[in-house]
């Protein structure tokens, strides 16, 4: 089948992709925003997981045709294509309503029992799927299920009992790259969110890059004289942490949600619904709409925020302070005094005053932004080769890249937020 994509023109999956494309726990990507909260600040980031996922598997499919036409010695069969493929096509059936506002803000307060990631909703939802569509079942064997299944979380190191796992490491770093972060997945959301929102992206040609690749042992390498563009690629991430999916705004409607989320679950049972796929499969970005148009007195408190988001009505960021370094080199009397209890008694007002903030009006967040690889240089993590030998590799530091890349790859930003507007002068003053 065919499909025009607005990043990647016109490309074409084959009928075990389709086939997989076509069912109802695919078909749900179509209702979980890319972004999240963003749209309500970049009115142009309405895309959805359902076109992320098209566009990785289309790169992914291009990835590994790629190193089996070039390296025919590597033994790629049909088999690893399909598997490669079928990885990036179900890499983010996982995500839950708002893609990483339900996995990583709502989740771990909702549930903190567990530790549950969207990758391990991908590997459940994708059992689901396969077993829910026979004429999907009949097209995957068990061990590919197996292969697909760890592909999606990257962890070459532990997966074992088939293979792959030993003779074809490096197809665990075109989906899921956990060595240096630069993968399909990166590849396609640089691009498709810069697209979006309008933004330049460093990584609107991620064609240059694959195509300048070969294994060399078990590591997928680049030809050295793509180092510069790769540097470019994970600046673009970092751009992209920085201005848009931290934007101040779109973060405190984070805070919002999951607030939202928090009030309606004890009656939707919204969190539990990760440990049933059956369930989860409905759990969309339609969520809202349930809520809003609830009578239940059970939902009056989820409704109201709800609307106070809808109009406008904020959480208002009343501080914020940037360290040049990670969290852990931030000094210990800011992050263990930094917190809304510390914040609310430091207020110097009349005990009776209106403004007064209390401890639950009050949010404290500590933001890495970094390159991908938390401090370190992703690209001192990738293995690149010379024209003059395809056997060798080796890695090029960062001063023979250029001379004006900065010595440190992950900053801290600290945010304090207040949850009424009317309050959000006394949280500075206090903070």
């Amino acid at each position: 089948k065919t499909f025009n994509d607005p990043v990647h023109g016109h490309f074409r999956l084959d009928s075990v992709c389709t086939a997989v494309i076509d069912t109802e726990q695919f078909q749900r990507l179509r209702n979980l925003s890319q972004l999240g909260t963003d749209y309500y600040v970049y009115p142009g980031a309405s895309h959805r997981r359902f076109e992320h996922s098209l566009g990785v598997c289309h790169l992914a499919s291009m990835f590994v045709e790629h190193l089996r036409r070039i390296q025919p010695e590597l033994g790629i069969d049909e088999s690893d294509i399909k598997c490669v493929r079928l990885a990036a096509l179900c890499h983010d059936l996982g995500h839950g309503p708002f893609s990483h506002v339900f996995d990583n803000e709502f989740i771990p307060r909702a549930r903190k029992d567990i530790k549950w990631t969207h990758e391990q909703g991908s590997q459940d939802m994708l059992e689901f799927l396969v077993e829910a569509n026979p004429d999907v079942k009949e097209l995957i064997t068990d061990q590919e299920l197996r292969f697909i299944k760890d592909l999606i979380l990257g962890d070459k190191d532990t997966a074992h009992g088939y293979p792959q796992a030993t003779e074809k490491k490096y197809l665990f770093d075109i989906v899921a790259n956990k060595t240096s972060g630069l993968d399909v997945d990166k590849f396609d959301y640089i691009a498709r969110d810069c697209h979006n929102v309008g933004t330049k992206s460093g990584c609107t040609t991620p064609n240059r890059l694959i195509h300048s690749s070969r294994v060399i042992g078990q590591d997928i390498c680049y030809n050295v004289k793509e180092v510069f563009n790769m540097s470019e690629v994970f600046y673009s991430r970092y751009s992209l942490f920085k201005r848009v999916y931290t934007h101040k705004v779109s973060k405190a409607m984070e805070y919002m949600l999951t607030d939202i989320f928090l009030l309606a679950d004890p009656y939707m049972k919204i969190s539990s619904s990760i440990d049933d796929a059956a369930r989860f499969m409905h759990m969309t970005d339609d969520i809202l709409g349930e809520i809003a148009r609830s009578t239940v007195k059970d939902l009056a408190d989820a409704r109201a925020l709800l609307t106070r988001m809808r109009t406008r009505d904020l959480y208002r960021v009343a501080d914020i302070v940037v360290f040049p370094f990670p969290k852990k080199s931030v000094p210990s009397e800011y992050t263990t005094y930094i917190t809304p209890a510390n914040i609310a008694e430091a207020f110097q007002g009349p005990l009776e005053s209106e403004s007064r903030p209390e401890e639950s009006d009050i949010i404290v967040e500590w933001l890495p932004m970094n390159y991908s690889m938390k401090d370190r240089n992703p690209v001192d993590q990738v293995r690149f080769f010379g024209k003059w030998d395809l056997k060798t590799s080796f890695a090029v530091p960062k001063h023979e890249v250029s001379g004006l890349i900065a010595p440190n790859f992950e900053e801290t930003v600290l945010r304090v937020y207040s949850r009424l507007n009317s309050k959000r002068q006394a949280v500075q003053t206090a903070f």
